[in-house]
C-alpha cells in the first residue's frame, strides 16, 4: 500500500547543496528543510515532505565518494516541527496510518544507516518528527537561539512515532526521556530551551545563532578529521531504567488515572527501548501510531490544539481593532493579592505606569511590595535584567486616593465581590477619570450591567475576568454588558492581546462561562455528598476523565468561601438548577479551607469537616455521581448556547481548556459529551457536527 497524499499539504522541500569546508578533503552535503514560507509557518512532514527528503538522500548517495558527510538543517528560525497533522482526517483506515509510520521510519533511518557520518544542525524550533530527524543523525549541534524543543505528541494523543521513543532514551537515559516525552508534554506542553536540551545530552555542541551554520560546519569538519571527539555517557540499562519506568507510571496514574491511552503507550515503548534493537522498536512504534492515529483521542487533541492555536488568536464577535483607544496608563483599584498580580502583569506586558489604590496606606504598601518582590524573584532567576527589573518596579506605584487615575486610560477594579461595593468603587473612579477611560471589572460572577447601571457613562464598562494565578492561566473572559460600546470592547481586546492572554467574548450572564460550568459540576458532586455519598467516592468519581485535579482539591484551590459565593449568585439567577449547599456554608462559617488533609502524605477527610457535614442516607456510586455531573454540564452548556453566552460551542471548549485545565485529550467539554452520547441523551442533539473532534460517524 502506498502512503496517502495530503491534498492540502504544504510540502517541505529538502534542498541540497554541497559545501566545501577549509581543512577538509571532500564536501559536506547540506540538506535544508524549507516549506517556502517564513517562520510563522513552520516546516512539517507529510507524504510530500518525506518523499522530498528521500529524493535528496538519493541524490547525495549518487554523488559518493566525493561526499564526506551529510548534514540536515532548517530554514531561518525553524528546523522542523514534526508531522503534518492537518492530514490526519485524510487517513481512512489503520493500514494507511501504519504505512505513514513505516514511511517516516524508512526515510529517517537512512540518516542513521548512511555510509558516511550524518549531522543535524538544529538551527531553530524543533519538535516531534523534526526532533526525530535530528536524533537519527549521528551528531547534533544546536543553536542557543532555539527556544522551542519538545516532543508534544502525548499532549495531543499520539506518541513520538518516528523513532523518538527508541532513540531518545538510548541517548540520554530512560529517566530524562520520560521527562521530555511524558512530563513536559502533559504539563501544558512545556518546551525545552536550548541550554536545557544541551545539558540533557540531546545535542553534542551549542553555538550562538549569529554564526551557527558556519560554526556547525567547522565543528563537523573537526569531527570528521578526528580533531574533535564526541563522548557520551554510558546509559544505565539496569535498575535505573526500571526505576524510571516506575516513576513514569506513577506520574501518569496521578495525572490521568488511565484516562488517556497515548502516554501509557509511550511509556511501554520507552520500556521496550532498553533491550529492543531499532528495527523491533520502530515496528512497535508503527503499531502504536496506527492505533492512535485512528482514535477519537487524537481527533479530540487536534481539535483542542486548533482552538488554542487559531480560534484563541482570532476571537469571534470582536469589533474592529481600529476602534481601540491607546492605553498609556493603568489604574488598579485594590491592593490585595489579585490586584498585585494584575499590576505586575500590566506593567510587564504594557510597559506603562500602573498605579494602585486601596483604603489605607498599609494595604497599599503590602500590594506594591508583593509586585516588587515578584519582580525581584524574576530577576533572581535571570528572567529579567537588573535594568528592566528596576524599570518595572518604577512603573508600579500607589496612591491613597483615586485622583491618581485622572490621566489613566484603563482602570480595573479588583475589590471584594459585592455588587454595592463595586458600584461605589466604579462611581468614585468615574468621578475623576476622562470620559474615554475604560472601566473594567475582574468580577467572577456579578452582573456587569448592574455594576454599571448607576454611572453616567455605563457604555465604557467591561468585564475583564482573569483566572488565578493570573501569570499562569491564559484565559481572559471579556464580558460585554448591555450597554458596553464597541470602542470599549475593542480597547479591552487590544489590551488583552498585549497582555498575551487568550480572549473570549462573553455575554453578561451570571458567572459567565468557566465559573458557571464548574459551579454546576461541583454542585452535582457536592449534592451527592450531602445526600450521603462518601467523600472519597464522590471525589474519585470523575477520575476516568483525567481532569487536572479532583473536585474537592479544586474546591480547596478556589476556596470554599469563593465557591459558596458563586453558588449563591447562580442560585439567585437559576434556583431550579443551582442549589446552595448548607454543608458548604458550614465549611465556610467554620473557616475551613479544605475537605482533605494530607498528614504523612496520605489523603484523608479532615475529621472536623466530617463532623460539620450533615448527610442523608441515599449514597450514590462513583459512576452515578459522574453521570449526574456530566448530565448537569450537558444541560448547562445547551442553555448557555441558547442564551448566546458565547458565539459557539467551540468558545465554551476553549474557555474550559484554558481557564479550567480541561484535558486536551478530551477535546474540551462538548466533544466528550458528544462522543459519550451524554449530549443527545440530555439535550436531544449533539453540540458539534458528526466527525468534528471524533472519527466520522
Amino acid at each position: 500500500m502506498t502512503t496517502p497524499e495530503f491534498a492540502d499539504e504544504v510540502v517541505t522541500k529538502a534542498l541540497v547543496q554541497y559545501v566545501e569546508v577549509p581543512g577538509l578533503d571532500g564536501e559536506i552535503a547540506l540538506i535544508t528543510l524549507d516549506n517556502g514560507h517564513d517562520h510563522t509557518r513552520p516546516s512539517t512532514f507529510g507524504p510530500g515532505g518525506l518523499a522530498s527528503l528521500d529524493a535528496a538522500l538519493d541524490a547525495v548517495e549518487a554523488r559518493t565518494p566525493a561526499v564526506r558527510a551529510i548534514a540536515v538543517t532548517g530554514k531561518p528560525f525553524i528546523f522542523a516541527v514534526g508531522a503534518d497533522l492537518s492530514g490526519v482526517p485524510v487517513l481512512q483506515n489503520r493500514d494507511q496510518a501504519l504505512e505513514l509510520g513505516r514511511t517516516g521510519h524508512r526515510v529517517f533511518r537512512r540518516l542513521s544507516d548512511a555510509s558516511v557520518p550524518t549531522f543535524a544542525f538544529v538551527n531553530g524550533a524543533v519538535m516531534g518528527g523534526g526532533l526525530e530527524v535530528a536524533l537519527h543523525a549521528r551528531y547534533r549541534t544546536l543553536s542557543a537561539g532555539a527556544a522551542a524543543i519538545a516532543f508534544p505528541e502525548c499532549f495531543l494523543g499520539l506518541v513520538p512515532g518516528w523513532g523518538g521513543t527508541q532513540l531518545l532514551p538510548n541517548l540520554i537515559g530512560a529517566d530524562k526521556a520520560i521527562t521530555v516525552i511524558l512530563e513536559n508534554a502533559l504539563n501544558q506542553n512545556k518546551m525545552l530551551k536550548a541550554k536545557q536540551a544541551y545539558e540533557l545530552g540531546i545535542a553534542d555542541a551549542l553555538f550562538e545563532p549569529a554564526d551557527f551554520l558556519e560554526r556547525s560546519l567547522e565543528w563537523a569538519a573537526g569531527v570528521l578529521r578526528g580533531d574533535i571527539a564526541v563522548n557520551r555517557p554510558e546509559i544505565d540499562r539496569g535498575q535505573a531504567w526500571d526505576d524510571a519506568i516506575d516513576r513514569g507510571r506513577a506520574f501518569l496514574d496521578a495525572k490521568l488515572h488511565g484516562a488517556a491511552p497515548a502516554p501509557y503507550r509511550a511509556l511501554e515503548l520507552i520500556a521496550l527501548a532498553r533491550d529492543a534493537d531499532l528495527t523491533t522498536g520502530t515496528a512497535a512504534e508503527d503499531e502504536a501510531l496506527a492505533d492512535l492515529v485512528m482514535s477519537d483521542e487524537l481527533r479530540a487533541g487536534l481539535y483542542s490544539f486548533d482552538l488554542v492555536q487559531k480560534r484563541a488568536k482570532r476571537p469571534v464577535g470582536v469589533p474592529d481593532k481600529s476602534l481601540a483607544r491607546p492605553v498609556t496608563k493603568v489604574g488598579v483599584v485594590g491592593a490585595g493579592l489579585m490586584a498585585g498580580q494584575l499590576a505586575l502583569l500590566f506593567a510587564q506586558r504594557l510597559e506603562v505606569p500602573v498605579v494602585l489604590t486601596d483604603l489605607d496606606q498599609g494595604r497599599l504598601d503590602k500590594g506594591i511590595a508583593y509586585a516588587h518582590a515578584e519582580i525581584d524573584k524574576l530577576a533572581g532567576r535571570r528572567r529579567l535584567s537588573p535594568d528592566r527589573a528596576n524599570r518595572l518596579k518604577a512603573l508600579i506605584t500607589g496612591s491613597p486616593t483615586k485622583d491618581a487615575f485622572a490621566d489613566a486610560d484603563f482602570v480595573i477594579e479588583a475589590v471584594f465581590e459585592d455588587l454595592k461595593v463595586k458600584q461605589q468603587v466604579l462611581a468614585e473612579v468615574e468621578a475623576v477619570v476622562s470620559e474615554t477611560c475604560v472601566l473594567a471589572t475582574n468580577t467572577s460572577s456579578l452582573s456587569i450591567t448592574d455594576m454599571a447601571s448607576r454611572l453616567a457613562h455605563p457604555e465604557r464598562v467591561v468585564g475583564f475576568h482573569f483566572f488565578n494565578p493570573v501569570a499562569v492561566l491564559p484565559l481572559l473572559e471579556i464580558v460585554r454588558a448591555d450597554r458596553t460600546d464597541d470602542a470599549t470592547l475593542a480597547t479591552a481586546f487590544a489590551v488583552g492581546k498585549k497582555l498575551k492572554k487568550s480572549c473570549v467574548l462573553v455575554k453578561d450572564r451570571p458567572a459567565f462561562v468557566v465559573n458557571r460550568i464548574l459551579t454546576r459540576f461541583m454542585g452535582a458532586v457536592t449534592s451527592a455528598v450531602d445526600e450521603g455519598t462518601d467523600f472519597e467516592v464522590a471525589d474519585r468519581s470523575v477520575e476516568p476523565l483525567g481532569l487536572p485535579m479532583s473536585p474537592f482539591v479544586l474546591l480547596q484551590l478556589v476556596g470554599p468561601a469563593v465557591a459558596h459565593h458563586v453558588s449563591e449568585t447562580l442560585h439567585e439567577a437559576f434556583p431550579d438548577r443551582f442549589s446552595v449547599s448548607e454543608n458548604l456554608a458550614r465549611l465556610v462559617a467554620a473557616r475551613k479551607t479544605a475537605i482533605f488533609t494530607w498528614d504523612s502524605g496520605t489523603q484523608q477527610v479532615d475529621p472536623e469537616v466530617a463532623a460539620l457535614f450533615q448527610q442523608g442516607d441515599t449514597p450514590l456510586t462513583g459512576e452515578q455521581v459522574r453521570d449526574r455531573a456530566l448530565e448537569a454540564i450537558a444541560q448547562e452548556v445547551r442553555l448557555m448556547l441558547d442564551e448566546g453566552v458565547v458565539a459557539e460551542a467551540q468558545d465554551i471548549d476553549l474557555c474550559m481548556l484554558l481557564g479550567a485545565g480541561w484535558p486536551f485529550h478530551l477535546g474540551g467539554i462538548t466533544p466528550y459529551l458528544d462522543r459519550t452520547g451524554v449530549s443527545e441523551r440530555v439535550t436531544g442533539r449533539r453540540f458539534l457536527p458528526a466527525g468534528v473532534a471524533s472519527l466520522p460517524a
